[in-house]
Protein backbone atom coordinates (compact mmCIF):
# COMPACT_ATOMS: atom_id res chain seq x y z
CA UNK A 1 0.00 0.00 0.00
CA UNK A 2 1.15 3.59 -1.38
CA UNK A 3 2.05 6.10 1.81
CA UNK A 4 0.93 9.56 2.04
CA UNK A 5 3.17 12.45 0.71
CA UNK A 6 3.36 14.77 3.16
CA UNK A 7 2.44 18.22 2.63
CA UNK A 8 6.38 20.29 3.74
CA UNK A 9 7.24 23.70 3.59
CA UNK A 10 10.60 24.50 2.33
CA UNK A 11 12.79 23.21 0.55
CA UNK A 12 12.62 19.52 -0.89
CA UNK A 13 15.38 17.46 -1.92
CA UNK A 14 14.08 14.02 -3.50
CA UNK A 15 16.81 11.01 -3.75
CA UNK A 16 17.03 7.92 -5.37
CA UNK A 17 19.35 5.15 -6.95
CA UNK A 18 20.06 3.49 -10.26
CA UNK A 19 22.02 -0.23 -10.16
CA UNK A 20 21.06 -2.08 -6.82
CA UNK A 21 19.85 -4.81 -9.54
CA UNK A 22 23.06 -5.48 -11.90
CA UNK A 23 25.88 -7.58 -11.65
CA UNK A 24 28.45 -4.90 -12.22
CA UNK A 25 29.20 -1.68 -11.68
CA UNK A 26 28.88 0.91 -9.44
CA UNK A 27 25.68 1.87 -7.39
CA UNK A 28 24.86 5.43 -8.22
CA UNK A 29 22.68 7.87 -5.99
CA UNK A 30 21.61 11.61 -6.93
CA UNK A 31 20.13 14.20 -5.02
CA UNK A 32 18.18 17.20 -6.46
CA UNK A 33 16.38 20.27 -5.16
CA UNK A 34 13.89 21.65 -8.05
CA UNK A 35 13.40 25.27 -7.86
CA UNK A 36 9.75 25.87 -7.75
CA UNK A 37 9.43 28.72 -9.53
CA UNK A 38 10.86 27.21 -12.78
CA UNK A 39 8.98 23.64 -12.54
CA UNK A 40 9.98 21.03 -15.46
CA UNK A 41 7.80 19.36 -17.50
CA UNK A 42 7.50 15.40 -17.59
CA UNK A 43 9.70 14.17 -14.42
CA UNK A 44 8.62 10.38 -13.91
CA UNK A 45 10.28 7.29 -13.12
CA UNK A 46 13.05 7.11 -14.85
CA UNK A 47 12.47 3.44 -16.16
CA UNK A 48 9.33 4.60 -18.12
CA UNK A 49 11.58 7.12 -19.82
CA UNK A 50 13.23 6.57 -23.02
CA UNK A 51 16.81 6.98 -23.16
CA UNK A 52 16.47 9.78 -25.31
CA UNK A 53 14.17 11.85 -23.17
CA UNK A 54 15.92 10.84 -20.03
CA UNK A 55 19.24 12.40 -21.36
CA UNK A 56 17.42 14.93 -22.14
CA UNK A 57 15.54 15.63 -19.03
CA UNK A 58 18.93 15.22 -17.22
CA UNK A 59 20.50 18.39 -18.77
CA UNK A 60 17.03 20.46 -18.05
CA UNK A 61 17.44 19.28 -14.15
CA UNK A 62 21.28 20.09 -13.87
CA UNK A 63 20.77 23.47 -15.76
CA UNK A 64 17.32 24.37 -13.85
CA UNK A 65 17.47 22.73 -10.33
CA UNK A 66 18.94 24.48 -7.20
CA UNK A 67 21.04 21.92 -6.13
CA UNK A 68 22.16 18.56 -7.16
CA UNK A 69 24.43 16.02 -6.68
CA UNK A 70 25.38 12.55 -7.66
CA UNK A 71 27.55 10.17 -5.95
CA UNK A 72 28.51 6.28 -7.00
CA UNK A 73 29.85 3.34 -4.61
CA UNK A 74 31.77 0.73 -6.16
CA UNK A 75 31.36 -2.69 -7.20
CA UNK A 76 34.06 -3.57 -4.72
CA UNK A 77 32.94 -1.61 -1.58
CA UNK A 78 29.07 -2.84 -2.36
CA UNK A 79 30.68 -6.83 -1.64
CA UNK A 80 32.34 -5.49 1.18
CA UNK A 81 29.26 -3.47 3.10
CA UNK A 82 26.03 -5.39 0.93
CA UNK A 83 24.11 -3.33 -1.50
CA UNK A 84 21.87 -2.17 1.01
CA UNK A 85 24.08 -0.74 3.08
CA UNK A 86 26.27 1.01 -0.26
CA UNK A 87 22.47 2.30 -1.52
CA UNK A 88 22.20 3.91 1.36
CA UNK A 89 25.86 5.34 1.94
CA UNK A 90 25.69 7.14 -1.92
CA UNK A 91 22.19 8.22 -1.23
CA UNK A 92 23.57 10.08 2.53
CA UNK A 93 26.73 11.15 0.76
CA UNK A 94 24.65 12.92 -2.24
CA UNK A 95 22.67 14.59 0.30
CA UNK A 96 25.51 15.99 1.65
CA UNK A 97 27.13 17.65 -0.85
CA UNK A 98 24.28 19.51 -2.21
CA UNK A 99 25.13 22.71 -2.36
CA UNK A 100 22.14 23.73 -0.88
CA UNK A 101 20.65 22.34 2.47
CA UNK A 102 16.88 21.19 2.16
CA UNK A 103 14.20 21.63 4.88
CA UNK A 104 13.40 17.52 4.36
CA UNK A 105 14.55 14.86 2.08
CA UNK A 106 11.78 12.57 0.24
CA UNK A 107 13.79 9.17 -0.47
CA UNK A 108 12.62 6.85 -2.89
CA UNK A 109 11.24 3.29 -1.32
CA UNK A 110 10.51 2.35 2.06
CA UNK A 111 13.79 3.27 3.93
CA UNK A 112 15.61 6.10 4.41
CA UNK A 113 19.57 6.61 5.18
CA UNK A 114 20.88 8.11 8.31
CA UNK A 115 20.67 11.39 7.66
CA UNK A 116 20.94 15.46 9.10
CA UNK A 117 17.75 16.28 8.46
CA UNK A 118 14.41 15.18 8.56
CA UNK A 119 13.10 12.50 6.12
CA UNK A 120 10.30 10.71 4.54
CA UNK A 121 10.77 7.43 2.35
CA UNK A 122 7.58 7.53 -0.34
CA UNK A 123 6.87 4.18 -2.09
CA UNK A 124 7.18 4.67 -5.61
CA UNK A 125 8.57 8.50 -5.18
CA UNK A 126 10.25 8.32 -8.61
CA UNK A 127 6.29 8.59 -9.73
CA UNK A 128 4.61 10.73 -6.81
CA UNK A 129 7.16 13.22 -6.07
CA UNK A 130 8.48 15.82 -8.85
CA UNK A 131 12.08 15.96 -6.75
CA UNK A 132 12.12 11.77 -6.40
CA UNK A 133 11.69 11.79 -10.06
CA UNK A 134 14.31 14.29 -11.32
CA UNK A 135 16.54 12.06 -8.84
CA UNK A 136 15.65 9.31 -10.45
CA UNK A 137 16.68 10.78 -13.88
CA UNK A 138 19.98 11.78 -12.98
CA UNK A 139 20.91 8.84 -11.43
CA UNK A 140 20.06 6.65 -13.88
CA UNK A 141 21.64 8.76 -17.00
CA UNK A 142 24.98 8.65 -15.09
CA UNK A 143 24.73 5.35 -14.59
CA UNK A 144 24.18 3.98 -18.10
CA UNK A 145 26.93 6.14 -18.76
CA UNK A 146 29.29 4.64 -16.41
CA UNK A 147 28.10 1.21 -18.16
CA UNK A 148 28.61 2.28 -21.62
CA UNK A 149 32.82 3.19 -20.70
CA UNK A 150 32.57 -0.04 -19.24
CA UNK A 151 31.34 -1.64 -22.40
CA UNK A 152 34.05 0.39 -24.49
CA UNK A 153 36.69 -1.45 -21.99
CA UNK A 154 35.13 -4.42 -22.10
CA UNK A 155 33.03 -4.91 -25.32
CA UNK A 156 32.62 -8.64 -24.91
CA UNK A 157 30.45 -8.72 -22.07
CA UNK A 158 27.36 -5.63 -24.09
CA UNK A 159 27.23 -3.96 -21.14
CA UNK A 160 25.85 -1.15 -23.52
CA UNK A 161 22.87 -3.52 -24.13
CA UNK A 162 22.01 -4.64 -20.52
CA UNK A 163 23.85 -2.07 -18.53
CA UNK A 164 24.68 -4.98 -16.40
CA UNK A 165 22.03 -6.96 -15.21
CA UNK A 166 21.83 -10.54 -15.02
CA UNK A 167 20.31 -10.45 -18.65
CA UNK A 168 20.68 -14.68 -20.63
CA UNK A 169 23.31 -12.73 -22.83
CA UNK A 170 25.02 -11.45 -19.94
CA UNK A 171 24.72 -14.76 -17.67
CA UNK A 172 26.15 -16.44 -21.25
CA UNK A 173 29.40 -13.89 -21.49
CA UNK A 174 30.22 -14.42 -17.76
CA UNK A 175 30.48 -18.34 -18.25
CA UNK A 176 32.41 -17.64 -21.20
CA UNK A 177 34.58 -14.58 -20.47
CA UNK A 178 34.62 -14.85 -16.24
CA UNK A 179 33.88 -12.34 -14.59
CA UNK A 180 35.61 -8.56 -14.78
CA UNK A 181 37.04 -6.48 -12.23
CA UNK A 182 34.00 -4.50 -11.99
CA UNK A 183 31.71 -7.22 -11.56
CA UNK A 184 30.39 -7.56 -8.24
CA UNK A 185 31.91 -11.09 -6.36
CA UNK A 186 28.90 -10.87 -3.26
CA UNK A 187 26.23 -11.58 -6.07
CA UNK A 188 25.04 -15.27 -7.03
CA UNK A 189 26.08 -15.58 -10.86
CA UNK A 190 29.37 -14.26 -9.94
CA UNK A 191 29.72 -16.19 -7.04
CA UNK A 192 28.61 -19.24 -8.45
CA UNK A 193 30.52 -18.58 -11.67
CA UNK A 194 33.94 -18.21 -9.19
CA UNK A 195 33.15 -21.23 -7.27
CA UNK A 196 33.26 -23.33 -10.59
CA UNK A 197 36.27 -21.87 -11.25
CA UNK A 198 37.80 -22.99 -7.98
CA UNK A 199 36.59 -26.44 -8.52
CA UNK A 200 37.91 -27.33 -11.71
Amino acid sequence: MLNEVPIIKGLIAGVDEAGRGPLVGNVVAAAVILNSADPIEGLADSKKLSAERRESLAIEIRQRALAWAVVSVSAEEIDQINILQATMLAMKQAVEQLAVTPDHVFVDGNRCPDLGCPATAIIKGDDRVAEIGAASIIAKVERDQQMRQLHDEFPHYGFDRHKGYPTKAHVAALAEHGPCPQHRRSYAPVKLHLRRNLEK
